[in-house]
């Protein structure tokens, strides 16, 4: 059957305005978002080398101060820890006597208990004889005499007991310190070696090359300062001579002598040497923070390992090993000296001559020749 509707007629004109409408209100958010995009900040811009550079010396540098505390913790926590043993030791043997002591007095009391307090009259009266009341009574004072000396010996052990208890206790306070000091420069060196790792792994090949060059003529120029030096060195020296050789013109008779300057004699060479040789067997070991060898070391631990070779013991960070001798000028400098770097003394390198030192230099390098003026000088220093 057919339908008797009317068909609708389509009217278009109506809905193009709304369609109109909503292109222009998405345009517009577009145009919006895009002015937002382009308003936003800029990643900050990529640092030159010579910042990277000098960015990772300071870390390395901080990490080497860094090294330092956490040796001078390790240090004191070490001693701290020895000393705590001995006072507990210490402590246990003193209960153990005078729990003795409480035991002698334990069997006085028992005694007196088992004889009761009887007056001397009634001891007279029931003796067998006078003589045997005679002895009792001398026996008796010399149990009271031995009685006292226990009582004494108790109280004075007791005192002693409790001294060395909070002695101890105040020593375990210390330790737990140290021990927190100890954690704490251990994550602050990994935290700065960190970063140093971070920012050198996001340099490209060449830019590392270029480092690379930047580094080289580093040592160059420190290496031209370091022959200066030893030529000074060397004028200095044939002056000393030629005047030593005119002294003996004059004056036959009168010995050849033995240098000049504090520790300079036969006997200090001799220890140099043997500290020298040391180092120089340890060339090619890697630089690990807070080693003391025999496989790695740090820069004091180096130090103090070639002079231990010499017979001398060294402390075992920079700021005590630079109080320890003589400080001379750089001038003065004789092999076997130490050199001390930065103002906050946190590197040190054995003197081997002619303005160059053996030294663990920093993570990533091994124990090498370096010339002395890579680093700010802070002061040389004669040990023995």
């Amino acid at each position: 059957m057919a339908s008797h509707r009317k068909p609708r007629t389509r009217t278009v004109g109506p809905r193009t305005a709304p369609v109109a409408g909503i292109t222009t209100a998405a345009l517009t958010s577009i145009a919006l978002l895009s002015q937002t995009a382009t308003a936003a900040p800029s990643a900050p811009p990529k640092p030159s080398l010579e910042e990277v550079q000098k960015k990772v010396d300071t870390l390395y540098h901080q990490a080497g101060v860094a090294t330092e505390k956490y040796n001078a913790a390790k240090e004191r926590t070490t001693k701290q820890q020895k000393r705590v043993g001995e006072l507990l030791d210490d402590v246990a043997q003193r209960t153990e006597k005078l729990n003795k002591a409480r035991q002698e007095l334990g069997t006085f009391a028992a005694a007196q208990y088992r004889t009761g307090a009887v007056s001397d009259t009634a001891t007279l009266l029931l003796a067998d004889d006078a003589q045997d009341y005679f002895d009792q009574d001398q026996l008796m004072s010399r149990l009271t005499s031995r009685q006292k000396q226990a009582v004494d010996d108790y109280q004075t052990e007791q005192a002693a007991t409790t001294k060395k208890r909070t002695e101890a206790a105040k020593s375990l306070e210390t330790l737990t310190t140290s021990q927190a000091t100890l954690k704490s420069t251990k994550r602050d060196v990994q935290q700065k070696l960190g970063d140093a790792r971070e920012l050198l792994s996001k340099l490209t090949a060449e830019e590392k090359a270029r480092l690379a060059a930047i580094e080289k003529r580093k040592q160059e120029a420190a290496r031209k300062k370091a022959e200066e030096l030893a030529r000074q060195q060397a004028e200095a020296e044939a002056k000393r001579k030629a005047a030593e050789e005119a002294r003996q013109k004059e004056n036959p008779g009168t010995g050849t002598g033995s240098g000049t300057g504090t520790g300079s004699g036969s006997g200090y060479a001799t220890k140099a040497a043997k500290v020298i040789a040391f180092a120089e067997s340890q060339m090619g070991k890697p630089y690990v923070w807070g080693a003391t060898g025999p496989d790695s070391y740090d820069c004091s631990g180096l130090t103090q390992a070639a002079w231990k070779a010499a017979g001398i013991t060294l402390p075992r960070t920079t700021w005590d090993q630079v109080k320890v001798g003589t400080t001379v000028t750089t001038a003065d400098a004789k092999p076997g000296d130490l050199v001390f770097f930065y103002d906050d003394i946190s590197h040190v390198g054995i003197y081997i001559g002619d303005g160059k030192m053996i030294h663990a230099p920093k993570p990533g390098a091994n124990v090498r020749v370096e010339s002395i003026y890579y680093m700010p000088i802070h002061s040389v220093v004669r040990p023995a």
